[in-house]
């Protein structure tokens, strides 16, 4: 029986800032905060260091201060990262910087960690991207991983179970029951595997300082 993928939703945010070297914190941290969200814990060195060297560059080349816009989100199956500022005169360039050169090394950087980067040029102001190559197999999926595909399998799983335990009647005639998000369906799988231990003779408590340990014992 084919089991339903469930969707992991990234949705794209932007945010206004004044492009300051005192910024530049605050904006790694909410990147990576997204990621996070997102299921994208190994692109958070990545993003982080793309992030940087954008925003210092509207820093050192249009001028500290400038109003910009960091925006994050998804480009098929690439984070695409951008930072807007209403220059449209200090263009971003590749540059060779010597060996022992302070500075001009910025958009090299992004240019090694990125899959691929690029300036548009909008009437009022343009956009430096970049994108960073994910590994997912499809936009809205989760990273490959042996432990994480069997969780999936078994929420799918368990996701159909509710949807006929509510439904009732309904399903049995085919009718789609209520849609269940998969932090409710987590949710209720911990509660109930809980449940399960607790009638086993198992300390819940624990059960999940186990379970805790093996996360972030890898």
């Amino acid at each position: 029986m084919e089991t339903r993928q469930i969707c992991v939703r990234r949705k794209p945010w932007t945010l206004a800032f004044a492009a300051e070297p005192e910024e530049l914190a605050a904006l790694r941290r909410i990147t990576g905060l997204h990621l996070r969200c997102w299921g994208l814990h190994h692109l958070v060195d990545a993003a982080q260091l793309c992030v940087t060297e954008l925003v210092t560059n509207v820093i050192g080349h249009v001028g500290p201060g400038t109003p910009a816009e960091l925006s994050l989100g998804m480009r098929g199956t690439a984070v695409r990262i951008e930072v807007q500022d209403p220059d449209l005169r200090a263009l971003p360039t590749l540059l060779r910087a010597a060996d022992d050169a302070e500075g001009g090394r910025g958009m090299a950087i992004v240019a090694a960690t990125a899959r691929r980067w690029g300036v548009l040029i909008q009437d009022d102001r343009k956009v430096t991207w970049c994108e960073l190559a994910t590994g997912l197999g499809r936009p809205g999926g989760h990273i490959d991983d042996d432990r994480v595909n069997r969780a999936e399998a078994l929420l799918a799983l368990y996701c159909e179970a509710e949807a006929l335990r509510t439904a009732g009647p309904r399903a049995a005639s085919g009718s789609q029951g209520p849609d269940i998000t998969r932090e409710a369906t987590v949710g209720a799988l911990i509660a109930d595997l809980l449940r399960w231990a607790r009638a086993h003779g198992y300390d819940a408590d624990d059960v999940l300082s186990s379970a805790e340990a093996r996360i972030y014992g890898e």
